[in-house]
């Protein structure tokens, strides 16, 4: 019996640790990513993020702040979008 999808495109969908490579959106752009647990350092990185810059994931229609020593749960499809961060000490 003949596969559908070709051992090139299989490999294709991995990299050398076994991982699939999922779509996510980082402000607007398509950014492809490991499946699983992916810091979010390294979302800002292959997102071209400051990172200075605050992270947000969107979940339901709303932005969710991401720590900087935090991981995500990569499944595939999640949007985030950045900010300059905002605060400090007022001067008034």
């Amino acid at each position: 019996m003949e596969s559908t999808v070709s051992v090139a495109e299989q490999e294709k969908e991995r990299d050398e640790h076994g991982q699939s490579m999922v779509t996510i959106t980082v402000n607007g752009n398509k950014i492809e990513i490991h499946r699983g647990n992916e810091t979010v350092v390294e979302i800002k990185t292959l997102g071209h993020v400051p990172l200075a810059d605050e992270l947000n994931e969107i979940v339901h229609d709303k932005p969710v702040f991401l720590a900087d020593n935090a991981s995500v749960v990569i499944k595939g499809g999640e949007v985030f979008v950045s900010n300059p961060r905002t605060g400090g000490s007022s001067k008034e």
